[in-house]
């Protein structure tokens, strides 16, 4: 368990470190993603971007395992 959080704590480092350079890409910002705007409210809810990473890490984590 220690090992699988001590990758888990590199990985989001890593990403985090990355972010910039990600967003460039168009990560957070893709076609499908929610973007409410009001005076006093602004929701921002990334459906496509979380479908993405999801497929991504479903896909790293099947391939780890073999």
């Amino acid at each position: 368990m220690a090992r699988a959080l001590i990758i888990a704590g590199i990985v989001l480092l890593a990403l985090g470190l990355l972010w910039p350079w990600l967003s460039k890409l168009g990560l957070g910002r893709l076609p499908g993603d929610i973007v409410v705007r009001r005076e006093n409210f602004s929701l921002y809810f990334p459906i496509v971007t979380s479908l993405i990473a999801s497929a991504v890490l479903t896909l790293l984590f099947w391939l780890f395992r073999r």
